[in-house]
């Protein structure tokens, strides 16, 4: 049978701590959250790679190492309010449930956001409400968050999660790139717009509805 906690400590060791995920609480909340728990049973001797691994209905769970740096970045407060954009099967949540007040996460699946509220249950995760909806659209209701943390790819940031970012309030994610790479960004907002700033390059499933909108043509 693998040791799987072992695998959790090499991850953290080999992976997060080399590459400046440095934070002891974010670096406690990877240890103490199996990951094997949210990937479908084929995959869970793969669980602890530095890679996105699939879930159902086409989608991923980021890589560590990308979720961790993301993390690092945005510096989750004990006080934020969050809005994770694509929760997938929820370990994203997992990671961020003991870094904050508060989570939202979004998940335009419906079954999928079922399966992530079976998961979060069984870890007794409890600050996390799990909402179905396009991801473009964010979540309203909750609104506004102090952080806001893409769990993939988007060509860029949608007009409705800069709206309902808090004044001062920030978005970590990774914006795709024509050469189908990506660059993990954070986003900083004041005066009501964002400002961003590159952070690495980063490999990143594009989440449906965050696609690059096709521009408008006159019909001839």
């Amino acid at each position: 049978m693998q040791d799987f906690v072992r695998a959790r400590r090499n991850m953290i060791d080999g992976q997060l701590r080399p590459n400046s995920v440095i934070d002891a609480a974010i670096l406690a909340a990877f240890l103490e959250t199996p990951r094997e728990a949210f990937l479908p049973d084929a995959l869970q001797a793969m669980a602890y790679a530095d890679e996105n691994l699939p879930v159902a209905g086409g989608r991923s769970i980021l890589a560590p190492l990308v979720l961790g740096r993301l993390l690092q970045a945005a510096g989750p407060r004990t006080t934020d309010r969050v809005l994770l954009v694509g929760a997938a099967t929820g370990y994203g949540c997992a990671i961020v449930s003991p870094l904050v007040r508060e989570i939202v996460g979004l998940e335009a699946s419906a079954d999928l956001a079922a399966e992530a509220r079976r998961n979060l249950a069984a870890a007794r995760v409890g600050n996390v409400t799990i909402a179905s909806g396009p991801f473009q659209d964010g979540w309203k209701a909750k609104a506004p968050y102090d952080l806001i943390l893409v769990e993939g790819a988007m060509a860029d940031v949608p007009d409705a999660l800069s709206d309902q970012l808090s004044p001062e309030g920030r978005l970590v994610g990774v914006v795709a790139t024509a050469a189908r790479r990506g660059v993990a960004r954070l986003y900083l907002k004041a005066a009501g717009s964002l400002s961003g700033r590159p952070l690495f390059d980063a490999a990143a499933p594009l989440l449906p509805g965050l696609e690059r909108r096709a521009a408008f043509e006159f019909a001839h």
